[in-house]
């Protein structure tokens, strides 16, 4: 009963959050603004924690769990892809011999670039991200452009978690779609 109580609330502050979701074979469909997508299955849609995060899950895994937060400011509003990417990379020291990956996709009407990176992932400013450098990170962030977008999606965590996820990460991005506001 106790852990029925826990969903109850979560979904009650959710709902009161804005966050809309629905449960697919997939894992939880999230409808947004302008833009939908299915979480990856075993990622668990929570209310975001922050005014600024238009939704976020956690992600289980033997490493720990990771964090997936999506980020929209309005209609061409947030930065240009290149700058976020850019920013996004400096957060990580990559592993020795190693560098950030790079790609870009046009899906459903979307233009989707992403970057993954693995290394350590460096204390956050502003108040966002670890207080101390975490070694054996990895950040997917991806930056989802379209009618009423862009859109960043940002992923970090332990590479132990995220490692596996990699593909359920990009077979996401390749599954969003454009959506009527």
């Amino acid at each position: 009963m106790r852990l029925g109580a826990v969903a109850l609330l979560i979904a009650t502050a959710c709902f009161g959050l804005g966050c809309r979701g629905t449960a697919t074979s997939a894992g939880t469909q999230v409808d947004l603004d302008h833009l939908t997508f299915a979480l990856p299955a075993g990622w668990q849609q929570v209310p975001p924690n922050s005014t600024m995060r238009v939704a976020q899950a956690t992600i289980p895994g033997p490493g720990g769990p990771a964090e997936m937060a999506v980020f929209h400011f309005g209609a061409g509003q947030g930065g240009s892809v290149e700058a976020n990417l850019q920013r996004w990379i400096s957060q990580v020291v990559p592993n020795a011999g190693e560098s950030a990956q790079r790609q870009t996709f046009d899906s459903g009407g979307l233009r989707i670039t992403w970057v993954d990176v693995r290394g350590t992932l460096q204390p956050g400013q502003m108040g966002m991200g670890p207080n101390t450098a975490q070694p054996n990170s990895r950040l997917l962030g991806a930056v989802v452009e379209g009618d009423g977008g862009p859109w960043f999606f940002k992923t970090t965590g332990p590479d132990a978690t995220l490692a596996p996820q990699r593909d359920a990460f990009e077979a996401m991005l390749h599954g969003a779609r454009p959506r009527s506001g």
